[in-house]
């Protein structure tokens, strides 16, 4: 029987936004779930980003972003990604994001887009649901 892999998720806090504690709780709730959880710190480039998803191997990357550059920040990201061989990461990302960009960023290759006041339970489930998609 094969060994079950461990979902690998990287949280990361592209740009300049400095503050960091939606990113630490959703990193410790997706530890307390049994997933394997890097997490970059603040101010990251999407360079350093993708680099970290690539070198960890991960499945999902969280991204958190409450500055207001999703629009600019999500759509390199993924790019990068794309170029970088690893286009089956699934990106997330979570913070301050209007509804009305939520679609676009979808467009640009954002599986979710979760804003303030999700459960804790729903991430998780949701970041369970698009590791194992991708580990087909």
């Amino acid at each position: 029987m094969p060994a079950v892999r461990t979902i690998k998720v990287v949280v990361a806090k592209p740009g300049l936004d400095g503050h960091d504690r939606g990113a630490k709780v959703v990193a410790r709730a997706l530890r307390d779930a049994g997933m394997e959880v890097v997490y970059t710190g603040l101010h990251q480039t999407p360079e350093r980003i993708v680099k970290a998803c690539v070198e960890e191997d991960a499945s999902v990357l969280c991204l958190s972003i409450l500055s207001g550059a999703h629009m600019t920040l999500v759509p390199e990201i993924v790019r990068l990604l794309n170029e970088s061989g690893a286009g089956h990461v699934a990106v997330l990302a979570g913070g301050i994001i209007p509804e009305a960009d939520v679609q676009l960023l979808k467009q640009a290759g954002c599986r979710d887009v979760m804003g303030p006041g999700t459960s804790m339970a729903h991430i998780v489930e949701q970041i369970r649901k698009y590791a194992i998609e991708g580990m087909l």
